[in-house]
């Protein structure tokens, strides 16, 4: 709903060009704005008004004018009775209703929007409200959620916003206070490299505009308006993916997520009953950070001894030995494939479990 302060501004700006004076009050006879020396009409004489067909009338040597939105009646605006000062108000009732117009536009459709997000709205709603607010149904949309690694900023929404262009086919909204969601329109010829430049611009842009460290994760492409809620879900879930089995990285895409995928899919019973039968009582937050860290360097690594110990800046003997402090503690030698690749699910299920419970 448009505001008391963008109506004043609107008609004090009159004022100071035509030396028009006004009043403007809602449909109850509250005076919203006043200029110049104009007496202020009585509130019956408004509410009647309000309530009858006229679109203008006279009344004790003032114009009442109409102002509608929508076929209702939002306001009533009055001036003194008198050729120039009736074209003046009617001017400014015409303005006065353009910019109830695009303010109503505007909040009704990032109300569509976070409706459409959430699958507030039936499929036959969705068109004909796209069509009632001039929203393309066919466009190509893929969502982006955007969440601070810390704490949201207060002027994270305001960057985003500057970032993209309704008149383009952007809407930026948010559904909760954690997350600011982008839903970019695309061209026909858009495509993962192209939704994953628009990611990091993202990332890069909070990090130096609003000096805050973010993650972006999007989902896959809708090719029509009722698949944007879907997009909106995956890119849930793959923020919550990347926050559990991929912390260090900032943009995470749904289509890409590999295992985690899997396994954030699993019931947190059959997880428990996996690390049970994996590791008994000796679960890997009794394994030291040291043979961790190791252990995921070398699988990053693809099981290789040589680079590892590069990387790491550790003599070969001295990875060796790790690994086996490993394998004794666990009974999986990670230099065996096997073993190695059942150490890596176990521990991404570990650090589901650790989400889960602290979720909980």
């Amino acid at each position: 709903m448009i505001t008391d302060r963008v109506i004043e501004s609107c008609m004090e700006e009159v004022y100071s060009i035509s030396g028009t004076e006004l009043v403007v009050t809602d449909t109850t006879g509250r005076v919203i704005v006043k200029t110049g020396s104009i007496d202020e009409p009585d509130r019956d004489s408004i509410c009647d008004f309000a309530m009858s067909n006229e679109e203008s009338l006279e009344v004790k040597g003032q114009t009442f004018i109409r102002v509608t939105d929508d076929a209702d009646t939002a306001f009533v605006l009055i001036t003194n009775t008198g050729r120039e000062e009736t074209v003046c108000a009617r001017l400014a009732a015409a303005e006065l209703k353009n910019l109830v117009a695009a303010y109503t536009d505007k909040v009704d459709r990032n109300s569509f929007f976070q409706n459409l997000l959430l699958d507030n709205m039936l499929l036959v709603d969705v068109y004909n409200r796209a069509r009632k607010l001039h929203i393309e149904a066919s466009q190509r949309r893929c969502v982006f959620v955007v969440e601070p690694v810390v704490s949201r900023e207060n002027n994270l929404i305001e960057m985003v916003k500057e970032l993209f262009y309704t008149e383009a086919g952007d809407q930026v909204t948010a559904v909760d206070e954690n997350h600011v969601v982008v839903i970019k329109a695309l061209n026909k010829d858009d495509d993962k490299e192209d939704l994953e430049e628009t990611a990091k611009m993202l990332v890069d842009m909070a990090g130096s505009e609003a000096m805050s460290d973010v993650r972006v994760a999007y989902g896959t492409i809708a090719e029509d308006i009722k698949g944007v809620s879907k997009s909106y879900k995956e890119a849930k879930m793959a923020l919550d993916v990347g926050k559990i089995f991929y912390p260090l990285m900032r943009t995470i895409e749904y289509s890409n997520l590999g295992v985690g995928r899997l396994i954030y899919q699993l019931p947190v019973n059959l997880c428990q009953l996996f690390i049970k039968e994996i590791f008994g009582d000796n679960i890997p937050e009794e394994i030291d950070d040291e043979i961790l860290t190791t252990v995921n360097k070398f699988f990053d690594n693809s099981l290789n001894v040589s680079e590892t110990s590069r990387q790491l800046f550790i003599h070969r003997n001295t990875l060796i030995y790790r690994i086996e402090k490993l394998q004794k503690a666990t009974g999986l030698d990670v230099r065996v494939f096997d073993d190695a690749l059942t150490l890596k699910i176990a521990l991404m299920v570990v650090n589901y479990m650790k989400y889960v419970n602290d979720r909980d």
